[in-house]
């Protein structure tokens, strides 16, 4: 009987309601992965963009020892930029140009043969770098030699944009070992940087991961961050080191933090979807596909409940990361995240038991595949339009949102976090939304991060923590959310650098680091859903003191009296800004919208239009001199004619008759009464005439 009934693949029976109960087995290639390396779903590249063939691949490796941070001495050198005019341009391609935007993608690229973008080497004595960025994720535009062993560095702009310049990630060839390089990014726009305060550039040797397993590291001296003003007058920053390569004749690469590509996240989630144990719990779906037509993939992770009741009673927590392609952190803190939550630790099966974990991975694929620091291919910040309703332009926000109004629908969502990396500020640190309206729930958005500080105390900084909601951050996800109903909406921020607390002070964060602090999300949630609620009562006290002593800080700092109520204050009164990214240059409709806009405004411009009088008084003064002249026109017209039938009538009448016979006949008298009583009618006709089209103008007012 079963074998009958179970002649179709995609029907099983459901042995955890009843032997006899059929339901449909999930379809097995709902989910798109790639098979192979000429595989149709391998990343897709805008038709603009040269792609070279070689596949990128770095090994994983955490160095044995902290990586401290530069200490300036003061005494740092910073190079006088001078171009073109007095280098040697040894690697360019073709620049981003503002104006234009996205039209076509495929795999590859464009469709011309690729073209040399470096110079040739004269001999193998030549000591000339050869640079090379066209790959997944890269990012330089072009490379000017001012000396035999120093380079000036341009970065490219975000695709369709022409702003943030942060994120790079080249190749070097053709390296000399124990010769000091220098290197100068020349078109930086972050006037405030951790390179300040002592972080360091990432390089990775292809001859060191290949004879010592030794991958990514933190090098460099002499490091510099300084303002350059260019001939044009604009202000721009620069950003200098010198290097020693390990080897001669190496191929290396220069990074602002450890890359996570697009290509990375796939090959894992194959690893996810391939154990036969994972997939028991954890399934694979497309959320949408991106402007380019790469996917946006989403995770639903939950142990299978014992029945519906069961099912429904599941809070949400929801995950999102990669908003912002250059933030590479944020894809290794979710790589920890996601390690954790499907392993078999007893933690890890609680959390399933108690959640349905919805995770978005990667929600700017087109992004982070061209190598972009904080833009789509719609040159727009995702992150400052989780209000669109532009599907076409923006779908992955579109349709995250969207599904998380579909979750909101159907059960309640505990937790969002959106996570994102921060390239001013050390540490570990979050921002949520003031539930200051609401008095039951005064201070409990504060807990989660407090626990988190609690946590790992030599990593995340509760102080850098900050709950306001400013306008200019209405249409980030954290925001959005938060108005949707979800009280506990959160953006996490890694640093690029690393810790000031504890045990990590002054040292930079690795991979394994941000690893880390995916699995003390997943240990917070615990003690945040602890059914002994002393945990939480005790931080909610601990949030009140410190509330209350910044209050009266504030107070003092007014003069104000020390006894005065809190509502004396508010509670944004005692906070500084989130002090975020500005994205203004980055907001407003997508660049193609935005061309069509211009385009029409131009032919507008084209055509001659009627000069609009702007005031009422101005048309009124228009209308009164149009009757004006328009009544002296009908009047000399009717003295005209007067004048001509006197004529006649004269002529006519009193040719016969001497005037003094006619004054005695009374015919004289008789005319001129006539004469008045028709300028009696023609000066009636006249004041009708001036009433009609004061009328008229009225109305037309």
């Amino acid at each position: 009987m079963e074998t009958a009934l179970l002649k179709s693949k995609q029907r099983m029976l459901d042995q955890l309601e009843s032997p006899s109960i059929l339901r449909l087995r999930e379809p097995r290639n709902l989910f798109s992965l790639p098979r192979g390396r000429n595989s149709k779903l391998t990343p897709l590249w805008p038709i603009e963009c040269e792609v070279i063939e070689d596949h990128i691949y770095h090994t994983e490796w955490v160095p044995p020892e902290p990586e401290p941070f530069y200490q300036p001495t003061g005494n740092e050198f910073a190079p006088e930029i001078v171009g073109e005019s007095s280098g040697t341009v040894v690697f360019c391609i073709e620049p981003a140009i503002t104006g234009t935007y996205f039209i076509a993608s495929r795999v590859g690229g464009s469709r011309q043969p690729l073209k040399s973008a470096a110079v040739s080497l004269k001999d193998p004595e030549d000591t000339v770098l050869l640079f090379e960025s066209r790959f997944e994720s890269g990012n330089l535009q072009k490379a000017v030699r001012v000396g035999e062993y120093e380079y000036e560095l341009t970065l490219r702009t975000d695709l369709y944009t022409s702003k943030h310049t942060q994120w790079y990630y080249f190749r070097v060839q053709n390296t000399r070992k124990d010769v000091k390089y220098r290197f100068t990014i020349v078109n930086l726009m972050k006037a405030k940087s951790l390179y300040n305060m002592g972080m360091k550039p990432l390089m990775y040797s292809q001859k060191d991961a290949e004879s010592q397993g030794i991958g990514w590291r933190r090098v460099g001296n002499d490091i510099k961050y300084y303002k350059y003003n260019t001939e044009e007058g604009q202000t721009l920053y620069c950003l200098t080191w010198t290097v020693c390569f390990p080897n001669s004749y190496d191929t290396c690469y220069f990074a602002q933090f450890y890359p996570y590509t697009y290509s990375d996240l796939q090959n894992y989630l194959l690893t996810l979807v391939g154990n036969p144990l994972y997939s028991q719990y954890c399934k694979l779906r497309p959320l949408c596909n991106s402007l380019a037509g790469n996917i946006v993939y989403l995770l639903t992770i939950t142990n299978p409940s014992k029945g519906v009741i069961a099912a429904a009673a599941k809070k949400a927590i929801i995950l999102s990361a990669r908003v912002h392609p250059g933030e590479t952190n944020s894809s290794w803190v979710m790589r920890g995240f996601l390690d954790f939550i499907v392993s078999d630790a007893p933690d890890a099966h609680l959390l399933r038991d108690l959640f349905i974990f919805k995770v978005v991975p990667m929600l700017n694929p087109d992004g982070v595949i061209v190598g972009n620091y904080r833009c789509s291919l719609a040159g727009r910040d995702l992150n400052r339009n989780y209000r669109t309703e532009l599907k076409e332009s923006f779908p992955c926000i579109w349709y995250t949102r969207a599904m998380i109004k579909r979750v909101l629908e159907e059960r309640e969502v505990l937790l969002y976090c959106d996570i994102h990396g921060h390239s001013r500020k050390n540490n570990i640190f979050m921002y949520g939304c003031n539930n200051k309206h609401a008095q039951n729930q005064l201070l409990h958005e504060r807990i989660f991060p407090l626990m988190m500080s609690k946590n790992i105390p030599d990593k995340f900084c509760f102080n850098s923590c900050k709950f306001q909601v400013q306008k200019c951050k209405e249409g980030t996800g954290r925001v959005v959310m938060w108005r949707m109903g979800i009280l506990n909406s959160y953006t996490m921020e890694s640093t690029f650098s690393g810790s000031t607390l504890g045990a990590k002070s002054s040292c930079h964060f690795t991979f394994e680091d941000l690893k880390s602090l995916g699995y003390h999300v997943c240990d917070t949630l615990l003690d945040f859903c602890d059914p002994d609620r002393s945990k939480f009562q005790q931080c909610l006290l601990e949030l009140t003191e410190l509330l209350k002593q910044k209050i009266q800080t504030k107070l003092s700092e007014l003069g104000k009296n020390m006894e005065s109520t809190w509502s004396d204050i508010s509670l944004s009164d005692v906070e500084s800004s989130t002090s975020g990214s500005d994205s203004s240059q980055s907001d407003g409709p997508p660049a193609h919208l935005l061309k069509m806009v211009e385009k029409d405004c131009n032919e507008k411009k084209k055509k001659k239009k009627k000069k609009l009088l702007r005031t009422r008084k101005e048309r009124n003064d228009l209308h009164q001199k149009l009757d004006v002249s328009h009544a002296l026109k009908h009047k000399e017209k009717v003295l005209n004619r007067g004048e001509e039938e006197d004529r006649e009538t004269w002529s006519h009448r009193l040719r016969p008759f001497p005037r003094p016979t006619a004054r005695l006949l009374g015919w004289d008298q008789d005319a001129r009464r006539g004469e008045n009583t028709s300028n009696c009618q023609k000066c009636q006709a006249k004041q009708l005439h001036n009433n009609n089209h004061q009328t008229a103008s009225c109305s037309i007012l």
